[in-house]
């Protein structure tokens, strides 16, 4: 039973984090800053006011598929977001303002997410088969079955350090929102709420990653 639970809350959480954060921005979207400003706007006052003045913006397709691009030095916002007034989307554009500036500081964390990109890229790929061939043939290479888990061990790693660099982000988005008067006093509890609920989706992950890791490290004892 509890193995049931545990595999539940594996499968639910990431989607609850998911709901929670579509529906607080659709939520939020309906809300017009005061100012009028534009979410591409906003980000060009943030980056410049940094003196991130090399920093482009650009428009890409989709839904909250907002990201800053250090390999090309672009923050790229969503079709929901690109050119929207709403507190929610001025919240979204702050935050990949906010990765921006920590690249820009070298903050260590994101160095650290970074530097490890490449690895992770090629664990996320292959610890599942290198782990169930390793179960397989558990008898002849146990060590095969461990290095699934190792390799899985390197996503949880970046799990966790792309947890705080998130925060902080929004962190830095919210403050800037209110320093620079970008947001009224009664519109940064929104976009807080915005910045909030995409937060979650990582603690949900970095949660996920770890029952995982546990799960599998379970199953070796158990052979």
């Amino acid at each position: 039973m509890s193995a049931i639970i545990f595999l539940l809350v594996m499968l639910i959480l990431p989607i609850i984090a998911q709901i929670n954060v579509s529906s607080t921005f659709k939520k939020y979207k309906t809300v017009h800053n005061s100012r009028g400003l534009t979410a591409d706007q906003v980000a060009r006052q943030i980056l410049d006011s940094n003196g991130l003045y090399n920093v482009r913006i650009e428009r890409i397709g989709g839904n909250l598929t907002d990201h800053y691009d250090p390999t090309a030095n672009v923050i790229r916002l969503s079709d929901s977001v690109y050119g929207n007034t709403s507190v929610a989307a001025i919240g979204v554009a702050a935050h990949e303002c906010g990765h921006a500036c920590q690249h820009a500081e070298e903050y260590t964390p994101i160095k650290i997410r970074t530097a490890i990109v490449p690895v992770t890229n090629v664990c996320s790929k292959l610890w599942y088969i290198t782990f169930l061939l390793g179960v397989l043939l558990f008898e002849a290479f146990p060590a095969l079955a461990w290095l699934g888990v190792a390799m899985f061990t390197a996503v949880v790693i970046f799990q966790a350090v792309t947890l705080p660099t998130e925060l902080d982000a929004s962190g830095r988005a919210l403050n800037t929102l209110e320093a620079q008067g970008i947001l009224d006093y009664n519109e940064i509890p929104m976009a807080k709420k915005v910045l909030k609920a995409a937060a979650f989706t990582y603690v949900a992950a970095l949660v996920t990653a770890i029952m995982q890791l546990l799960r599998l490290l379970s199953m070796l004892r158990d052979n």
